[in-house]
């Protein structure tokens, strides 16, 4: 199994090509390493984006997310992104967005800050034309939705199924619908 998957970085060769010319290179790595407290160089990195790139879809899609283009829109044509994920293209993404199989997420926010962790089915969208502000170290769980133009404080906690629709100060730990603040976080 290890051989086919070193064979298939083979062929990821242009996105190395892309990731070298990509003018977001610290937030690809910091994606990347989000789940490590590292900083990898030279051939290990080449060696886990590409490994990454063959092995995670989702990840696929945020690396196409971070170098725009027609580079990597034509890259995609045979490398495609995870169908079921969608990050709006002027949504401003932080580095180190953790990603725990976001299958059928959608994020459409006008800010999504640094170390954020989304989990599956989570929708943060507009409403009348306002999108959400995520702060840092954030924590999005499963099927959670947060929508319009409120704030989302840092190191908050959004429990699965919330639905918020009202900011959320730093620090709070929220579930239900309408997400209510149940709890604040100690020491993050």
């Amino acid at each position: 199994m290890r051989w086919i998957i070193l064979a298939g970085q083979f062929f990821y060769i242009p996105h190395l090509l892309l990731y070298a010319v990509a003018r977001s290179k610290n937030l690809i790595k910091a994606d990347l390493y989000s789940t490590q407290v590292c900083n990898k160089k030279g051939v290990r990195l080449l060696y886990d984006l590409s490994y990454e790139l063959v092995t995670n879809r989702y990840f696929r899609t945020l690396f196409y997310f971070r170098t725009p283009g027609l580079f990597s829109k034509i890259l995609r044509v045979f490398y495609p992104k995870h169908p079921s994920f969608t990050i709006d293209i002027y949504t401003k993404v932080g580095g180190g967005l953790r990603l725990a199989h976001p299958y059928s997420t959608i994020l459409n926010a006008k800010v999504i800050g640094e170390n954020v962790y989304i989990n599956h089915l989570v929708t943060i969208g507009e409403k009348n034309g306002k999108r959400p502000i995520l702060g840092s170290n954030v924590e999005v769980h499963a099927n959670a939705i947060i929508i319009g133009g409120i704030t989302i404080g840092d190191n908050a906690i959004i429990g699965a199924g919330a639905v918020v629709v009202k900011d959320v100060p730093k620090n709070a730990i929220v579930v239900g619908n309408p997400a209510r603040i149940i709890n604040k976080v100690e020491n993050k």
